[in-house]
């Protein structure tokens, strides 16, 4: 708690435009804002080694080069720090040299789908370049909901690296190429399925276009990493006893079990944070203490009929 009141603290002097008798230089803006992140990468704390995955689905055996963030810091990164819809994670994945808020960043976001054995017999015969043109209109439909919700358009671009499928492992992977809105960068979504008895282990890199081969490289290392439990694997499926999933893997490419506004089926980059840092550090990390801004302080609701729910 003194840690995060002395940040506060630190925030308030440096941002505060009565602080200053004069305007800050260039490089006076530089040196607050690198403190600033650097104080946000300090409040978490990682794993390494040996890690038992929540709900007792498996073993993480952290790789070298990385580091763990358990569940609970993960989901408060990517909701209070990152502006993604509200979800439910195992955690992240990072390299060991970098922060949640370091320049050149990305990270996994573990995830669990409890949707069935998934039947990988449709893996040869999927035609990506037609799936690609269904899931990019099946993008733009959604965004109607999205903006609802209050979140960005999503353009998808393409792949970034089409869709692969491993017999031998049951680990299906790909990347695809996003646009948020009107970001002038776009985004790398990595995605790794690896596929069990009941359901899927999720595994979704997030950086940008320029890190696909450096996030492309560590994949092979990662999925040795994962194991599910025993009797969970996906040879442990027993067809008298156990629902098959719904979709098969052209379903998981396509995200129709997960194209959920409230789910992190598509993740923001960090580098949001470091413009909104640029432009209020205050307002951004206050959100990821729990606090909220004057603006955000719920508002009465208005009389009459017209008024509607917010969302």
């Amino acid at each position: 708690m003194k840690k995060l009141l002395l940040l506060a603290a630190l925030l308030v002097a440096q941002y505060s435009t009565s602080a200053a008798p004069t305007p800050p230089t260039a490089a006076d803006s530089a040196a607050r804002q690198k403190a600033v992140l650097d104080s946000i990468n300090g409040t978490f704390h990682y794993q390494t080694g040996l890690v038992k995955l929540p709900e007792s689905l498996g073993d993480l055996t952290v790789p070298q080069g990385f580091r763990y963030l358990d569940a609970d810091q993960s989901k408060r990164l990517l909701t209070q720090i990152w502006g993604n819809p509200d979800g439910e994670s195992l955690g992240m994945l990072f390299p060991a040299d970098r922060g949640p808020v370091s320049e050149n960043n990305w990270a996994f976001v573990l995830q669990y789908e409890g949707m069935g054995y998934v039947k990988d017999d449709d893996a040869a015969d999927i035609n990506y370049d037609d799936l690609l043109k269904e899931m990019q209109e099946d993008t733009q439909e959604s965004n109607k909901e999205r903006t609802e919700a209050g979140y960005e358009p999503i353009t998808l671009v393409g792949w970034a690296a089409k869709p692969y499928y491993d017999k031998d492992l049951n680990v299906l992977h790909w990347a695809k190429e996003i646009k948020f809105g009107e970001a002038t960068e776009n985004t790398l979504n990595y995605n790794v399925r690896l596929l069990g008895r009941k359901g899927v282990l999720n595994l979704n890199a997030v950086g940008s276009p320029g890190q696909l081969p450096e996030i492309k490289g560590t994949i092979p290392t990662v999925i040795q990493s994962v194991a599910f439990a025993k009797g969970l694997r996906y040879a442990d499926f027993n067809p008298d006893l156990d629902e098959v999933a719904a979709y098969g893997i052209g379903g998981l490419v396509a995200g129709k079990v997960l194209a959920k506004v409230g789910f992190f089926a598509l993740i923001l980059k960090f580098w949001k944070v470091v413009l909104a840092l640029a432009a209020g550090a205050w307002t951004a990390v206050r959100r990821f203490f729990g606090g909220r801004t004057r603006e955000e302080e719920p508002q009465p609701a208005l009389e009459g009929p017209s008024s509607e729910p917010e969302v």
